[in-house]
């Protein structure tokens, strides 16, 4: 187990975007996190106080947890410093980056030395099987997106929410290390082998009352050439009996591919339901999510309301505004 309360790590993030783990942490746990810790030239701020290790540690934190999600996934040399020197004062290391903590030779002697553990969440503890496409019961609902770190996690977070405050049944499904890290378990799904990404989606949503909803955290998206082959396997694992779009409108290009324009959320919308159909030919296209944290209230109102009336689907941003009416949606299913 990860012992809480978290220090969150930002390292020298080059944008907020790059610190999603800390943001999804801070945002959905924040009892989790007593402070953040940042390197000079970082351009993270996650509005917690600003603390040393020791003092984070006299507060009661007792796991460091990197909080940045680079491109590739890396720990850099320049943060080592900081994680050797958290492992002698008594702190655990938690990470979900591709690069794993325990293969870093000099931070598995240091935790060895200290009597500290290092805590790779983005390692599959399963054996998945490959994906059989038998029907399972139950509901199940994903999250698909214009790009990376769009919204997903927070719009499915954000509708569990709402659905156990009105007594229904439903799950949030993890499939990411920010995820993961929120909730305690789930799918790494972007380091499982490609034949078994689809089966261990079905692992992961397995059969369940009638009335019960399996709300799957999104990733990737089918348009980004670096990660849809992650989208696909959710898709087909998943099986949804429902879809929400996710867009962030304020993106010139895909995350990380200056030469990519995004698609449109029709576009979205229309490749996303041929792939589910093949999948659960039942299923629908329930709502859009918008992530509106970088408009201003009146235009995020003026744009919510254009494309809802351009699509035609309930258009919410559900952490600003709740999930309620993405949850009324479900009704119909």
């Amino acid at each position: 187990m990860i012992e809480t309360p978290y220090l969150l790590f930002l390292g020298d993030a080059p944008d907020p975007l790059a610190a999603k783990v800390a943001q999804g942490i801070r945002d959905w746990r924040p009892e989790f996190a007593i402070g953040q810790y940042r390197m000079d030239g970082c351009k993270a701020d996650m509005k917690l106080p600003d603390m040393s290790l020791a003092e984070a540690h006299a507060k009661g934190a007792r796991t460091l947890v990197i909080g940045v999600a680079n491109r590739g996934g890396v720990i850099s040399e320049s943060w080592k410093a900081v994680l050797h020197t958290a492992l002698e004062q008594g702190f655990d290391l938690a990470s979900g980056l591709h690069n794993l903590l325990r293969d870093e030779i000099d931070l598995v002697e240091t935790a060895r030395q200290h009597g500290r553990m290092l805590h790779d969440v983005r390692v599959p503890s399963v054996k998945y099987p490959i994906a059989n496409g038998v029907k399972r019961s139950g509901k199940r609902l994903l999250a698909v997106g214009t790009d990376c770190s769009c919204g997903k996690m927070y719009t499915t977070l954000a509708m569990e929410a709402e659905m156990r405050a009105r007594g229904q049944k439903a799950t949030f499904r993890a499939t990411g290390q920010t995820g993961i890290l929120i909730t305690g378990g789930g799918v790494p799904l972007d380091a499982v082998i490609a034949d078994f990404m689809a089966g261990s989606i079905e692992y992961l949503t397995p059969d369940a009352d009638a009335g019960h909803w399996d709300l799957i955290e999104g990733q990737g998206s089918l348009f980004h050439v670096s990660y849809s082959g992650v989208t696909l396997a959710l898709i087909h694992g998943g099986q949804p009996d429902a879809l929400v779009i996710c867009h962030e409108p304020t993106r010139s290009h895909m995350r990380g591919l200056p030469g990519y324009k995004l698609p449109g959320i029709e576009a979205v919308r229309d490749m996303a339901l041929a792939l589910a159909r093949v999948a659960n030919p039942a299923c629908q296209v329930v709502g859009v999510s918008i992530n509106t944290q970088h408009l201003f209230e009146a235009e995020a109102t003026r744009y919510l309301a254009e494309t809802e009336a351009r699509l035609g689907l309930p258009t919410v941003d559900p952490f600003r505004h709740g999930a309620g009416r993405l949850v009324d949606a479900l009704a119909a299913i």
